[in-house]
């Protein structure tokens, strides 16, 4: 069910957004527009290809632009982690290492796209959130569950899909700048509109430059604490050109460039300890409407995960990843039902300056059929797909569903599905730690939900189970090649259950918007019988906006259970709850005012031991955008 942050859209965002997206069945422009409210709601990810919010089977959530800009928050992260079912940690400030957690999954359990292009680093099987910035995001799509059939390889938590913006009517000019604690500054500006006629032109271009002082990543007792402050440097650039060739046939072209420097701690060392990286994604796509009945999609992209880690005035070490894709995709539209046929290619490769052990590449070909029905109130959905890498091998995997609607606002769904996760570079080739043998983990997920939408008042009740198995692991006695692994190795040796309910709900009274969610959950490693690390069993969020007029006010609450640092469950990380407010007030026509205060109580407390997070925070700025 669609939980948006804020329904209506009376407020200009401040955070821009510049490029346009081709998901691989559709363009997102098809369902932006209308997909602010939780009655026209348009989900993309899910099925990949349009569908109201209301037919789709998967557990969803969707964040608006308008959302976005009301959140709070500064991040893409912090705008993660005030979602339903969704967890983080990072190693200290805004432009550290960062990892999502979605009910309960690991971080390498995501699937995540910008735009259709996945992103990611083959090394670490995660992806940078540090480097992805907020202000060119249009939109984000969660999915739950597991999504390997329309994605392959990783999709066993869930599927994080983030829209960037497509230009549309007379050409806007938007920006905005801010300020606020540790010296943060931000700036965008972008510019964006489509052309009139038969053969009319889109586009939408931008840059974006934000910078924080920071804080130590580091508390004391940590092995690397140094007391100086660590802040980041980013720089971003996107845009977008699409062309429609003909009725029914367009073409065009996407990127999105960013560049993250990055202090973190490396003990007492005076050197500046840095990290450099840079994320690059471009992609060329068509799509063709042969008949009125006949969809398809073409998209051909690069994705380019680069890091350069400086410790020393003389030394440093280099990763980059680069992952190119090719995906064809045909819609048959059959009666109210819907064929897809989907082909893909993707082909990944390593360049490591000093571990030579990863320099080196895998290609894996997929082939994907899905079948939804309609009928009546009934909703139905199978789907199949065959992965074959040239690393791990063949893996099937298939997942089916069904909807009934009780009536017009109370649905309930039932699903199963299986998944797996494809070992990183590191598990298969670092020395020391991988072994070249090792398969891929295993998933098999059953669920079932409750959904209730009238207009005014939304509601759900998820209960899900995800059995794992053969998870990679770090042994502390390598099984194999013990000669080259005397301090063990990761090896597909482990069980786990991801077991929890998701419950969520918001309604409107009057001019106040009130939402909240709460997750039970019980991440456990069934081999040990421990808690699965830095995973609460209980987390919540709730959120109250009020809204006359031109001045908009709201109030958010993060509260999370205890988590143990740790497998052993021996190192605790105690619970916690955030509360963040923010005020807007439109001034005049398409300018606002917006100003934040997060963590208002200046609550102490840790993501992940012996890091810092922030305390009280204050942040003020102005917006000139689009309506």
């Amino acid at each position: 069910m669609t939980f948006p942050v804020v329904r209506h859209a009376a407020l200009t965002s401040l955070a821009l957004a510049f490029t346009s997206p081709c998901a691989l069945a559709d363009s997102p422009v098809d369902s932006a527009n209308t997909a602010n409210t939780a009655n026209t709601a348009v989900i993309i990810t899910a099925a990949r290809a349009p569908q109201p919010s209301s037919d789709v089977l998967s557990d969803h959530v969707l964040i608006s632009a308008t959302d976005i800009a009301r959140s709070g928050a500064g991040n893409v992260v912090e705008l993660l982690q005030k979602q339903r079912g969704i967890e983080i940690t990072r190693n200290g400030g805004p432009g550290t290492a960062s990892q999502v957690f979605i009910r309960g999954g690991d971080p390498k359990q995501t699937v995540v796209l910008v735009d259709g292009v996945r992103i990611g680093s083959s090394t670490s099987g995660i992806a940078n959130w540090a480097t992805l910035p907020l202000a060119n995001i249009d939109r984000v799509e969660i999915v739950y569950g597991p999504l390997a059939t329309m994605y392959g390889a990783d999709a066993i938590g869930g599927v994080v899909q983030i829209f960037t913006r497509r230009g549309a009517g007379p050409a806007a000019v938007s920006a905005s700048v801010e300020a606020g604690s540790d010296k943060a500054r931000a700036m965008t500006f972008g510019v964006a509109g489509a052309s009139e006629g038969d053969n009319s032109i889109n586009y939408a271009f931008g840059l974006s430059k934000d910078k924080d002082q920071g804080f130590s990543a580091t508390k004391p007792g940590a092995s690397s604490y140094n007391q100086d402050n660590d802040g980041y440097a980013r720089d971003s650039a996107s845009g977008q050109l699409g062309i429609v060739l003909a009725k029914g046939h367009e073409a065009g072209l996407l990127y999105l460039h960013s560049h993250l420097a990055s202090q973190y701690d490396s003990g007492p060392n005076p050197f500046d300890v840095r990290s450099v990286q840079n994320m690059d994604n471009i992609a060329v796509f068509s799509k063709h409407q042969f008949t009125s009945g006949w969809k398809m999609s073409l998209q051909a992209s690069e994705a380019d995960d680069k890091s350069v880690n400086f410790t020393s005035a003389s030394a440093s070490n280099r990763i980059d990843t680069r992952a190119h894709a090719y995906s064809m995709q045909h819609d048959l539209a059959l009666g109210s039902d819907l064929l897809q046929l989907v082909l893909e290619r993707r082909v990944e490769s390593v360049f490591a300056d000093t571990t030579r052990a990863l320099n080196t590449s895998r290609a894996t070909n997929s082939v994907a059929a899905a079948y939804s029905a309609k009928r009546g109130n009934h909703l139905a959905s199978a789907s199949a797909r065959r992965d074959d890498s040239t690393q791990y091998g063949d893996k099937t995997t298939g997942g089916i569903g069904y909807g009934y609607k009780l009536t017009r606002a109370l649905r309930v769904n039932a699903s199963a599905g299986t998944s797996f996760r494809a070992p990183t570079f590191n598990e298969l080739y670092y020395p020391g730690y991988g072994v070249d043998t090792n398969k891929p983990e295993q998933g098999k997920n059953v669920e079932g939900g409750v959904y209730y939408n009238d207009g005014t008042t939304e509601a759900s009740a998820v209960w899900y189970r995800n059995r794992l198995t053969d998870l990679l692991v770090n042994t502390g006695k390598c099984p194999v090649q013990r000669d080259s692994h005397p301090n063990g190795c990761a090896y597909n040796v482990n069980r786990a259950t991801l077991e929890g309910v998701s419950l969520g709900a918001r309604t409107r009274l009057g001019d106040v918007d009130m939402s909240g969610s709460l997750d039970f959950q019980d991440p456990r490693d069934d081999t040990t019988g421990k808690n699965l690390q830095r995973r609460a069993k209980r987390h919540a969020k709730f959120a109250v906006e009020y809204n006359a007029g031109n001045l908009i006010a709201g109030v958010g609450v993060q509260v999370s259970g205890k988590r143990f640092d740790d497998l052993a469950n021996r190192s605790t990380l105690p619970g916690y709850g955030l509360v963040n407010l923010f005020a807007s007030y439109r001034f005049a026509h398409d300018w606002s005012a917006v100003l934040r205060l997060n963590n208002v109580a200046d609550k102490q407390y840790e993501l992940a031991r012996n890091y810092a997070t922030a305390g009280r925070q204050l942040f003020a700025g102005i917006g000139y955008g689009i309506r």
